[in-house]
């Protein structure tokens, strides 16, 4: 299961799970999608494709909360 961290790791920006807009790397590193074009789709820890994270349903959340840290 993705730990689908709460912020952006650049920018702190707010990343809430249930909603698009947050970019992954295999590592679950989380970047902000203007973060990301910024460091060219690259995540600067591995090297790795950042690439859009899936949301995860509300209901879901209740059950299976997001990380927060």
């Amino acid at each position: 299961m993705l730990a689908m961290k709460p912020a952006c790791e650049r920018c702190r920006s707010d990343l809430p799970a249930s909603t698009p807009g947050a970019m992954i790397c295999s590592f679950e590193c989380t970047f902000c999608a203007a973060c990301s074009t910024a460091m060219d789709g690259r995540c600067p820890n591995c090297g790795g494709d950042l690439q859009a994270r899936p949301t995860r349903s509300a209901e879901l959340l209740t059950r299976f909360p997001a990380s927060s840290g």
